[in-house]
């Protein structure tokens, strides 16, 4: 505004109303207590790091008020004035109170944004008598507070920062109002208990609801209900409700109490979920007693767009289930996204699935009918691999379902358990044992019935011919997995991955050439033991550099770092300019993907031999007669690719004429 004049021009704002001010940095931040540039007043910082250059950039803006308002409350330092040095989230009120009383301020009511009714009217606050919630009170608020920062469970840091701040940011809360559906306040029956306020404990009621239907209404005392809840250890007086029942009520609910688990939509955090926790510790003294666990979804999308009448795109769950069948709905619900993010329900993932199912039952039936011609006896190589494999995906499966993340439990159920069926089979050339097959099958059965178990049932009980039912079985056991052999599975798809790619290079004609490039008949693989001494020097450098959980460096500037380490630093500058491109290709893709071990200097089995046993699978794979595994310190030519060989990392050559070189596998 100080410099744009056409903008002042354009809403009447005289030059002089801003030119003569600057922004006034009433608060700093707990984090920049060294007046550093990031303790700058907080409107232009923010404005510079989210490059908002006009105020027409309305979702930035509102994004960067959100950002300010929460970090200047929680975080904020005053700067100026009589509570200079104080927490901003600890003076806040008084201030306000203080402007109040001088009659500088006035209390204000406002939505956070626009309220639309189911009517389609825009609602506005009034101001009337009411009955409120005090949710603001200290004692209470901070009871709640430990609760959520201590063992709750939320799933995800998002959905605990949700509740986090709505514990803090609830306040006083109005609970009644005059009309609808709701129970009557006792002391004062002209008002009614608004719904979000009167629903936040009713699960303490399912744990005796089947027992309290023999009971007249007016037996059911305060008495009687603190017995059985457990807030007194004291039997009611009257007598009306036999004794006997008191205590069985009081059984069950000790046995379902506390809910371990409450699943709800994203909307109720600021609300419904928070005046649970609030509801429980008012009724509860023992935290033991509060909820532990909330998961929360965000709302359902149809074919990524929003569900609507208009759009012809609402659907109930009874019409995806006659039209898909329960378990297609089920697994395209896993499989629709986990979190706070919106789920996309897919109609056309859902017909996918139910040939998914048919191929499965179909592979199902045949290799139970083979299981007996299969072979047996001691594990091959890559029967060690496979059944290791099982065993990752058995573990990463049981990881996401406790962490409540379906569309990962999913994948290591379904499609990676299904890709591994695949590969094992293409790469034994069908000649599979009998106990790995029968392994994967009974493992994807048990832990496939959470998502889809019509399906399984049906698996289990009438092509696996077992007599007992699959919710009932245990998680499948599973051997510690063996991070050598899942090592040579990853360098062996990798492997095979990369020649392929090579082949349809050899394959491909060269530009402005109409000639057809001849079959490949032979292939030479070039395995590098050892890395180059100089990029041993660089992985040796880079091994000091810490990773966070992504696998990524910590410190940014690490090839700053780098390049001041003096065993770097003494590089050759034809060896530096190979050197700084090496160490960013490793960190960025083979860290990024394989964690720590990525920068090991050697491998910790023998490469070449593992290829060469797996030579005839290699040959049928790329469909070439012949093929050499060669060491790249061998003079054969080809010296790019011999160049480019490192440990992990062999390169081939394909060739359609005899070879000249010694020993081929």
């Amino acid at each position: 505004w100080k410099t744009r004049s056409n903008w002042r021009e354009q809403y009447k704002v005289k030059e002089e109303w801003c030119a003569p001010f600057d922004v006034v940095d009433i608060l700093t931040f707990e984090d920049n207590e060294d007046n550093s540039a990031d303790s700058a007043a907080s409107a232009p910082s923010i404005c510079e790091q989210m490059k908002i250059g006009s105020h027409r950039e309305k979702d930035k803006l509102a994004a960067a008020k959100k950002d300010v308002y929460q970090k200047g409350f929680y975080s904020g330092i005053m700067n100026v004035g009589p509570y200079k040095g104080e927490k901003v989230a600890d003076v806040k009120t008084k201030i306000r109170d203080e402007l109040i009383e001088k009659g500088e301020a006035v209390a204000y009511f406002e939505p956070e944004s626009k309220v639309v009714a189911r009517s389609g009217d825009e609602c506005v606050v009034a101001l009337c008598e009411q009955w409120y919630l005090k949710y603001s009170d200290e004692a209470w608020t901070k009871r709640v507070r430990e609760h959520v920062e201590s063992d709750f469970e939320m799933f995800s840091d998002a959905s605990k920062n949700a509740l986090a701040h709505a514990v803090g940011w609830l306040g006083d809360w109005a609970c009644s109002r005059t009309f609808g559906l709701g129970t009557k306040l006792p002391w004062d029956e002209q008002w009614l208990i608004e719904s979000l306020s009167d629903s936040t404990i009713y699960m303490a009621y399912y744990t005796i609801a089947h027992l309290v239907e023999s009971v007249k209404a007016e037996d059911l005392t305060e008495e009687v209900f603190d017995y059985v809840f457990c807030i007194s250890e004291t039997l009611p007086k009257s007598g009306s409700v036999p004794k006997d029942l008191l205590v069985k009520m009081r059984k069950e609910f000790e046995y379902w109490y506390p809910v371990d688990l409450r699943c709800s939509g994203k909307d109720l955090i600021q609300n419904h979920l928070t005046m649970s926790l609030f509801n429980h510790a008012a009724v509860w003294e023992d935290s033991k007693l509060w909820p532990r666990a909330f998961y929360c979804n965000g709302h359902v999308m149809v074919n990524s767009e929003k569900m609507s009448k208009s759009k012809g795109n609402f659907l109930t769950l009874e019409e995806a289930i006659s039209t898909y069948s329960a378990d297609a709905t089920r697994i395209a619900c896993a499989d629709s996204g986990d979190g706070l993010q919106d789920a996309n329900f897919s109609t056309e993932s859902c017909g996918k699935t139910i040939l998914r199912l048919t191929t499965l039952q179909a592979w199902a039936e045949d290799a139970k009918a083979r299981l007996p011609t299969m072979r047996t006896g001691t594990f091959t190589f890559l029967d060690e691999i496979f059944n290791n494999e099982i065993n990752i995906c058995l573990e990463n499966a049981h990881t996401a379902y406790t962490k409540m993340l379906f569309t990962d439990a999913l994948r290591s159920v379904w499609y990676d358990l299904e890709n591994l069926r695949s590969q094992y089979s293409i790469l034994t050339n069908g000649d599979v044992h009998a106990e790995v097959v029968e392994r994967l099958l009974e493992s994807q059965t048990i832990t496939l019935s959470p998502i889809a178990p019509h399906f399984c049932e049906n698996l289990w009980r009438n092509v696996l011919k077992n007599d007992t039912l699959v919710v009932k079985q245990r998680w499948p056991k599973s051997k510690e997995i063996d991070a050598f052999l899942a090592r040579q599975y990853a360098l062996i798809q990798g492997s095979l991955r990369s020649f392929r790619l090579q082949l349809e290079k050899f394959k491909t004609p060269k530009k402005k050439s109409k000639e057809v490039p001849p079959k490949p008949t032979h292939a030479i693989i070039f395995v590098a033991k050892n890395y180059k001494p100089w990029q041993m020097e660089v992985l040796k450098v880079l091994q000091g550099v810490e990773l966070n959980e992504d696998n990524e460096p910590v410190e940014k500037n690490f090839m700053g770092q780098l390049r001041e380490a003096e065993s770097i630093k003494a590089f050759p500058k034809q060896t530096m300019k190979q050197a700084m491109p090496f160490a960013s290709f490793v960190m960025s893709k083979e860290v990024k993907a394989r964690g720590a071990e990525a920068l090991e200097l050697e491998l910790p089995f023998d490469e070449a031999a593992m290829l060469r046993d797996l030579s005839d699978v290699i040959k049928s794979q790329l469909g070439v007669q012949e093929l050499q595994i060669v060491s790249s310190t061998e003079e054969l030519g080809f010296d790019s690719q011999r160049d480019a060989a490192t440990p992990a990392k062999p390169q081939i050559v394909f060739m359609a004429k005899e070879m000249e070189s010694a020993d081929t596998a």
